[in-house]
C-alpha cells in the first residue's frame, strides 16, 4: 500500500507587526529599507578560506520595519528596494531588542514580483525594547 504523503500546508504570512520575542516559524514578504555590512571576514578551514558575512538589513511591510540579520549568502539577495520572502524566520533577541534571522531550517528568496506596498518607517520594531522578566509562579 502507497504511503500518502500529508499535503503542504500553504503558508500563513506574518505581518511585520505581529512579530513578538520568542517566536519562530514566521513567513514574510518585505521590502530591504537598507544594509550595512557588520562583520567580513575568512577563516582559513583546511586548503578553503570560508567567508563569513554578517549584514544588518532594515527590512519591512506596511505594518512596520524591523532588523533582519543576514548571514553569508543571504547577505547577497538583501539589497536595497529589493522585495524578499523570509521562510521560517525567527526572532533572536540582542540587547533587549529583536532582530528577525533565518537559519538553516529557514530560507530567504527573492520575490518575483516587487511588494506593492510602501514600508511604514514610522513603526521600527527593533528599537522597542524589551526588559526580561523572570516569572516566579507560585
Amino acid at each position: 500500500m502507497a504511503e500518502s504523503k500529508p499535503a503542504l500546508r500553504p503558508p500563513v504570512f506574518t505581518k511585520v507587526d505581529q512579530l513578538r520575542p520568542g517566536t519562530s516559524g514566521h513567513t514574510l514578504t518585505v521590502k530591504v529599507v537598507s544594509t550595512k555590512m557588520v562583520l567580513q571576514k575568512g577563516r582559513a578551514v583546511g586548503p578553503h578560506v570560508r567567508q563569513m558575512r554578517i549584514a544588518e538589513c532594515l527590512i519591512g511591510d506596511e505594518t512596520g520595519m524591523i532588523i533582519f540579520t543576514a548571514r553569508n549568502e543571504q547577505v547577497d539577495l538583501m539589497k536595497e528596494g529589493t522585495t524578499v520572502i523570509l521562510r521560517n524566520a525567527k526572532i533572536d533577541m540582542f540587547k533587549g531588542s529583536m532582530r528577525l534571522a533565518v537559519d538553516k531550517w529557514g530560507r530567504v528568496d527573492s520575490s518575483p514580483e516587487p511588494a506593492s506596498f510602501t514600508v511604514k518607517e514610522d513603526n521600527n520594531l527593533s528599537l522597542i525594547e524589551y526588559e526580561l522578566v523572570n516569572v516566579v509562579e507560585d
